[in-house]
């Protein structure tokens, strides 16, 4: 593999794939920002109870980790871009599916696939950016979420205005999927295209995360739970403990958003200065800061700066996860597919259970434990240390199993 020259400049080649694969990235985030805007529309259209949404909603994550370890194994079998191009096209066409769904049955098998496809193209693009990482020798992965952020916001950004026009969500969504494959399509033909040796054996179908997977996806867990909590009730948490205003209320999510936006795109650089673990320890110590101000906010500005703090603080952990465990062991891929699934999990089970302590207890107890959660990115900042063959800050090498060509 290629790597920075002299003059610290990556190959051409190495460039040209990372505006491609943080194209794929933006793409599937597109595609994640639009449906979250036609889940109210899917809603009424199938006149769902608030508990049968919830259920169907939960389909996603099952489906994603269900199916998740499958992508390593379409990668050593047709190569990287070819899996690519496959899911990430599989997840633009499947767009549609839980809008067409004639009822909760059919909108929970369409969300099943829905997350299949979405987790497998995780898993594939995650493990190209380690790929891409490694070959221009300097960190890149906070950069790629950034775009997937953007991504959610483009889709988002579109999507509300087509849903105070009461567009149709059918239509909606088949326009942007066709919109979105057309993009796909274009960007998997420069994507880079790694393959395993002759002699290696494919992954397997199925198997259990390999135990530093686990150990990384742990990490992830806490960053992944203070994400999707603050995210979901940032709102809910202004107006019912500050007495906001709705108006004032939604803006602590703007800020949220933008503030993790904003870091991801931004993070690379304090990987670079300061290496992937005091990356980490440094947003724990900024989350916990952040989480130990909402809960101590009898004001919604200090709120909405806690919650500033918390997205700023959470913004690389998921990023730097999935960075390491394409470090780890002889098949990368099913690394990230454990910690992905992790995550996931946790993404899933943070809403309802900031629910639940809140109905037990308070909000304020509630995000008390997302700031714990928070200090222990703190504490177990050292999974992310890069192996020490390593530079600090820089990739180590074998991003992709055994790859005998990146073209």
């Amino acid at each position: 593999m290629q790597s920075a020259d002299a003059t610290g400049r990556a190959p051409a080649s190495a460039r040209r794939a990372h505006v491609t694969i943080a194209m794929a990235f933006a793409v599937h985030g597109a595609a994640s920002g639009t449906f979250a805007t036609r889940i109210p529309w899917i809603k009424d259209h199938l006149h769902l109870s608030a508990g049968q949404l919830g259920l169907a909603l939960v389909c996603p994550a099952i489906g994603s980790s269900l199916l998740m370890p499958l992508a390593g194994r379409l990668m050593h079998r047709f190569g990287s871009r070819a899996a690519l191009r496959l899911l990430l096209g599989l997840w633009c066409v499947v767009l549609p599916l839980p809008a067409l769904a004639p009822g909760l049955p059919w909108l929970c098998l369409a969300l099943l696939v829905f997350g299949a496809s979405a987790g497998m193209t995780d898993v594939v693009m995650n493990a190209l950016g380690v790929a891409v990482e490694e070959r221009k020798g300097r960190s890149i992965m906070s950069g790629l979420h950034g775009m997937w952020s953007l991504g959610t916001l483009v889709g988002a950004g579109i999507g509300v205005p087509a849903t105070h026009a009461d567009l149709d969500a059918r239509v909606h969504l088949g326009a942007v999927a066709a919109l979105l494959l057309a993009v796909a399509l274009l960007v998997c033909r420069a994507a880079p295209d790694v393959r395993p040796a002759a002699d290696e054996k494919a992954p397997p179908r199925f198997a259990l995360p390999p135990r530093a997977a686990l150990v990384i996806g742990g990490i992830g867990f806490c960053g992944t739970f203070a994400e999707g909590g603050s995210s979901d009730w940032c709102a809910v948490y202004l107006r019912d403990v500050t007495h906001a205003s709705a108006a004032t209320a939604a803006l602590a999510y703007a800020c949220f958003s933008a503030a993790m936006v904003t870091t991801r795109l931004l993070g690379d650089l304090a990987v670079r200065r300061l290496g992937p673990v005091a990356t980490l320890r440094a947003g724990g110590v900024v989350a916990t800061a952040g989480g130990t101000l909402v809960v101590l906010s009898d004001a919604p500005v200090t709120a909405i700066a806690g919650f500033a703090l918390l997205g700023i603080g959470v913004s690389t952990v998921v990023p730097l996860c999935f960075a390491a465990a394409g470090r780890r062991g002889p098949v990368p891929s099913q690394a990230i597919a454990g910690v992905a699934t992790v995550t996931y999990t946790s993404g899933l089970i943070a809403p309802a259970a900031i629910g639940g302590i809140a109905g037990a207890s308070s909000l304020t107890a509630s995000f008390t434990l997302v700031t714990v959660l928070a200090l222990g990115l703190v504490l177990g900042a050292g999974v992310v240390r890069a192996p020490a063959t390593a530079v600090a800050g820089s990739p180590a090498p074998a991003a992709l199993p055994s790859p005998t060509s990146v073209d």
